[in-house]
Formats: C-alpha cells, structure tokens, sequence
C-alpha cells in the first residue's frame, strides 16, 4: 500500500505551490503601472485559495474563475494572470470534475477576450490561454486515469499474492496428508506388530514362570513410546495450519494426568493472541511438556505465560536431571521451537538452569505478528 503523506506536510506542500505562484502573479502584476489595490487583493485571495486545492476542488475552483475572471475584467492583465485558475482547472479535471473544468475555462476566456482591446494581439493571447486550459483539462485526465490504471495494477499485484499464498497453503496441506498416509500406512503396522510380539512373548514367559530379558521389555517399553509419538506426529500432521487441537492449559491438564507434576501460571492481562503468536505458544508448550517427560525423571514441571503490552513470553521450567555442564544437544524439536520463534521476529533460550534442571523461554513480540 503507498504510503501517503502526513497531513502537515501536505498542508505545507499545498501552501508552498500557492505561494509560489502567488509570487509569480504579483511580480507580473507590478511590472504594469495600471494594477491597483484591488487587483492585488483578487490575485492574493485566488492564489491563496489554491492551499486547498486537495480538500475542496470544486470550491477552489468556483473561487479561483470568479476572482481571475474579475482581475481580468478589471485589470487586462497579461496571460500569466491566469495562473491560479489553470491550477484548479487542472485538479478538478484530475478529480473527476471535466466539465465544471471545462465550463470555469470557457467563463474566464470569454472574460478575458470580451474585455481586451480588439487587436491581434488579444487574439493571439486568447488562443494561447484557451491552448493552456485544454492542455490543463487534459493533463488531469490523464494523471486520473494514470492514476486509477496505478490502483488496478496494485490491487492485481495484492490479488496474486493472495491466490500464491492460498495455494502454497493448499499444496502444504495435502503434502501433510500424504505423508500422514504414508506414515501411517508403512510405520503404524510395522510398529503394531513389534509392539504385539513383545507383548505376546512377556506373556509367555511370565506364565511359563520363566524370568523376561530385559531387552525383551525394553521392546516392549519402546514400541509403546514409539507407537504414542507416531499417533501424536499424525495429530499434527492431519491439524490445519489455522487450528489449534487445544491451549495451554490444556497440555498442562493432559500433563497432569500421564503423572507428570505440572503447574500453570498466567501474569498480566490474557487476552486473544495474532493466529501466529496463539499457535507457536501452544506448541512451545507442548514440545517442551513432551521433553520433561521424556528427559527430566521424576520432576515438577512449571509452566509460565506473561502476556506483556508489546510481547507475550513463554517459560517452562523443570528441576529434572539436566546438567548445566553438559548442554544437550539440539534436536528436531528444540530446533522447530527456534525456527517458530525467530519467524514470528521473537527469541528462544533452551539450556540446563544453573541449579538443575531444564529452562525453555520464548518471548514473542505482538507488533511483528500484527
């Protein structure tokens, strides 16, 4: 979108143009013994009208021909005089306003060539000011339909952008799926199996009375893991961009319930975040619950959100088994919670705390997404 001028600026670019032909007209006008008080009052107020040549076109100019036709009637000056009236006849033009253009320019050319000495020479100056007036009306066509072609073509450039974009998310959304299929076509029933032998065979051994390899339910134990994370993945996989599966205090609550000790903690003023800032929140969260228990033990997990004037910050602490003297080493998930976090224009510090446990903090800036 172009970004438009403020309006104090413009106020003085627009005072700028008046004066400066203001003081073109005047000099011309003292150059002539014959110009009067009056004639330098019609010139200054005409001038000094085209200030507002943007707010009001068609008042300016109805106040620039009755007061340039009078200075001509009463004056004869020179063709320059008509500068003001030029001015508003080309921005009523540019505007819309042809005809009130074209009527203004026919009223002062038949002041200005019934009030002139009949010579050739008024002649020649009538023909001149009635060829800068057409050139005038047309020059504001022009810069309208310019203009107006300028519009079109940005709103066609802004209408492609959105069609690439919804395709882009249509493409993602389908590439979701199909690899969600694939997933779940080749890794489910290969995992299902595992997990049915080793379960089937501690059966068996323990009913025998025999004593069950550790490797056996180690199996077991990592089939089931296995089997948990690939119907999360697929959760996600099947999720549109646009939807969230729930909140945060949700994940805490199903936190709670699979025996992970997990408190929430909200500060300032919660309120609905951008799409963008609501959905990374939530799955920072969520990938680092998922890390605390996989990785921390038997730790109490607590889980903060500060909802800030310009930014919204996420920290999840555990007082698990990390090691400050032994970072960890960043894997797919500590990576896409950075990738989320640096895209939204936030920052992400995942290290050990320096008295034991694991610290995640993002904090997101509201504006970026906005």
């Amino acid at each position: 979108m172009p970004v438009r001028p403020a309006p104090v600026r413009r106020w003085l670019a627009d005072g700028a143009l008046a004066l400066v032909v203001g003081v073109l007209v005047v000099t011309t006008a003292a150059v002539d013994d014959g110009t009067t008080a009056l004639d330098y009052a019609l010139i200054v107020l005409s001038c000094a009208a085209l200030a507002c040549y943007r707010t009001a076109p068609r008042a300016v100019l109805a106040a620039t021909t009755v007061l340039g036709t009078a200075h001509v009637v009463h004056a004869h000056p020179g063709p320059l005089a008509v500068l003001p009236v030029l001015g508003a006849v080309h921005t009523a033009a540019r505007v819309g306003h042809r005809s009130l253009a074209a009527a203004a320019s026919a009223v002062l050319l038949t002041g200005y060539a019934l009030t002139q000495p009949g010579t050739q020479q008024t002649v020649e100056r009538a023909a001149l000011l009635a060829g800068w007036f057409l050139c005038a009306v047309v020059t504001g066509m022009a810069d309208r339909n310019w203009r107006a072609y300028l519009r079109a073509t940005e709103q066609r450039a802004l209408e492609a952008e959105r069609t690439r974009e919804e395709a882009a998310r249509r493409r993602a959304g389908e590439e979701r799926l199909r690899i969600a299929r694939e997933l779940h076509d080749s890794l489910t029933h290969s995992i299902s199996i595992v997990k049915l032998q080793a379960g089937v065979a501690v059966h068996l051994a323990r009913k025998r009375g025999e004593e069950v390899p550790p490797a056996l339910l180690a199996i077991q134990s990592a089939s089931g893991e296995a089997m948990r994370e690939l119907r999360a993945t697929l959760r996600v996989l099947r999720t549109e961009d646009d939807e969230l599966p729930g909140a945060p205090a949700q994940l805490v609550e199903r936190a709670r319930a699979a025996g992970l000790a997990t408190a929430l903690t909200v500060t300032g003023d919660e309120r609905p975040l951008p799409p963008e800032v609501d959905k990374t929140v939530y799955r920072i969260v969520q990938e680092a619950l998922t890390n605390a228990a996989r990785h921390a033990g038997p730790a109490t997990v607590d889980v903060r959100l500060d909802y800030g004037t310009d930014a919204v910050t996420v920290q999840v602490d555990d007082d698990g088994t990390a090691d400050p003297a032994r970072p960890p080493r960043p894997g797919i998930g500590l990576t896409g919670m950075r990738e989320r976090t640096t895209a939204l224009g936030g920052t992400l510090d995942a290290a050990p705390r320096p008295e034991g446990g694991f610290r995640v903090r993002a904090r997101l800036p509201l504006e970026e997404a906005r």
